[in-house]
């Protein structure tokens, strides 16, 4: 393939995070991509509201191109825009047209170029694969060249692999650390704990047993509730909602609150190996923490050095109860650390080089000794 190439990717949106939990990590990736020389042109429709609660506007390393989400005249036209490029990328989990589009791009294969199927759901596919053996998807499968996930490990892989997938290669979450980092805390977001996330029906259990329930055990602090969704969510009265919270906020969320609280969705639990955008966007601002458990967790981060980890609101709760300032700080930098070192958006877009036979210099590897910014140690506060 040439080097660099040119990248067109079908994805649910790369300038707004409204209902669209993905939008970190294709930034993430993608302006990665782009400063290692690559080209990337991003397709993305007009639905649910995304282009009128932009985050971001068009960025200066990838081009945009936004198509109806009424009709498919937009779709088609993009689609045929992207048959030149040398590597067509069809992203999970769209929202609209996602069927024609799984189809549509696989058959764009010819000689020289790739075809990929970019899963940031795999558990949530998987699981909705294997129930229903007349998904259409379950046929075009072995017709990508890969797969590539956000997450999952070996038990994603191996289901990928028994689905008739050629390839299927995790490209994890990461760290943007011109994004994400420590700024100055913000009164809005001010509490002992803080969770950020969309209110969906495979996550809204979880966020009662980890998050509300530690709540109502621990009525003399303070809790902050960020997201879509939960305006009419009966919560405990020391919980405070501030609604969709944009991405220019979530570097002050992180480093409000005494510690911020990560909860991943069933199936993501259940497969594991998939730490959240979240955890690494709150590691680069250097919080505090406290993760639901998941196989593979030591990947990334060491528990109870890096992160702290709870099996139920029980233990969210006993957390809170023994966590002091120093050490939440302590905490935090050490997840500072250990994310720049090892786990930079950059660091990914290297493994994903590599997945395409790309033989190229990669980001300088960080120290784990290194100094610690100033701000990362001091501005998360109550």
């Amino acid at each position: 393939m040439p080097n660099p190439l040119n990248i067109a990717f079908f994805g649910s949106s790369l300038v707004s995070a409204f209902w669209n939990g993905a939008a970190t990590y294709y930034r993430g990736i993608i302006r990665a991509l782009a400063d290692r020389g690559h080209r990337v042109t991003f397709y993305e429709s007009d639905a649910f509201g995304r282009q009128k609660h932009r985050d971001i506007p068009d960025p200066e390393w990838a081009q945009v191109v936004v198509y109806s989400a009424s009709n498919t005249d937009g779709v088609l036209r993009c689609l045929q825009a992207a048959a030149r490029a040398d590597l067509i990328v069809k992203a999970s989990g769209n929202g609209v047209f996602d069927g024609m589009l799984e189809a549509a791009v696989a058959d764009l294969k010819r000689p020289g170029n790739l075809v990929a199927f970019w899963d940031v759901d795999a558990p949530a596919t998987l699981d909705r694969l294997h129930a229903d053996p007349a998904d259409p998807f379950l046929s075009l499968v072995p017709h990508y060249d890969l797969i590539l996930t956000y997450g999952g490990g070996q038990p994603v892989v191996s289901a990928y692999r028994a689905l008739g997938a050629r390839e299927c290669v995790p490209i994890y979450n990461g760290l943007d650390p011109a994004t994400h980092h420590a700024v100055e805390p913000d009164s809005r977001f001010a509490g002992d704990l803080g969770f950020l996330g969309n209110r969906l029906p495979d996550r809204e259990a979880r966020v009662e047993e980890f998050f509300l329930a530690a709540a109502t055990a621990r009525p003399e602090q303070r809790f902050v509730l960020g997201g879509s969704g939960w305006d009419d969510k009966p919560l405990p009265p020391n919980v405070k909602y501030v609604g969709h919270v944009y991405t220019r906020d979530h570097n002050a969320f992180n480093c409000t609150p005494i510690t911020v609280l990560n909860i991943n969705r069933p199936s993501m639990a259940r497969y594991g190996f998939s730490p959240a955008t979240r955890v690494f966007e709150a590691a680069g601002a250097g919080a505090c923490v406290i993760t639901d458990d998941f196989a593979g967790i030591e990947m990334f981060f060491e528990p109870g050095r890096e992160i702290l980890v709870a099996h139920d609101g029980g233990e969210v709760a006993g957390e809170l109860q023994s966590l002091t300032l120093p050490r939440a700080h302590q905490i935090g930098r050490a997840a500072w650390e250990r994310a720049t070192a090892e786990h930079t958006y950059a660091h990914r877009a290297v493994r994903l080089e590599q997945v395409l036979g790309l033989a190229r210099p990669g980001p300088a590897q960080g120290a784990r000794g290194r100094a610690i910014p100033a701000e990362v140690a001091t501005t998360t506060q109550a």
